[in-house]
C-alpha cells in the first residue's frame, strides 16, 4: 500500500505541546477531514467523520479505554484499530503517524492511479 507522508509538526516535543493528551485538532489533508489526539498510550489519528450519524469526534472525547467518544449518541471506537466498542457503527478509518528524524507525519493512502 503507498502512502502520501504530510508532515504535520516538526518534532515529538511540537506536537506534545500543541496536542495536549485527550485533546483533539483537526487537519484537512489531501481532502479529508482527520481528527488527531495522543493518550498515554500513544498519537493517533482518524476520521473526524462518525460513521454513525455523521458528527465530529472532535467535539466528543477520548475515554481511559483508548478510544474516542461521539458527542452525539455516545458511540465509542477504538483509537488503534477504529473498531467500534460500542453501538452498532462501522469502524473509523484510520491514518498512521510516523515520527521520523525531521517530524511527525500523518499516512494519507494513495488512490490507485496515484501508486
Amino acid at each position: 500500500m503507498a502512502y502520501h507522508w504530510i508532515k504535520i509538526f516538526e518534532n515529538e516535543e511540537a506536537f506534545s505541546n500543541y496536542v495536549q493528551p485527550g485533546t483533539f485538532i483537526i487537519f484537512q489533508l489531501r481532502g479529508e477531514k482527520i481528527c488527531v489526539t495522543q493518550t498515554e498510550k500513544g498519537f493517533y489519528a482518524v476520521q473526524d467523520k462518525c460513521p454513525h450519524n455523521g458528527a465530529s469526534l472532535s467535539k466528543g472525547f477520548c475515554s481511559n479505554k483508548n478510544e474516542i467518544v461521539c458527542p452525539l449518541h455516545r458511540y465509542s471506537f477504538d483509537l488503534e484499530s477504529g473498531k467500534a466498542t460500542s453501538g452498532g457503527a462501522f469502524a473509523l478509518k484510520t491514518y498512521p503517524i510516523e515520527k521520523k528524524s525531521d517530524g511527525i507525519y500523518i499516512g494519507i493512502k494513495a488512490k490507485w492511479w496515484e501508486s
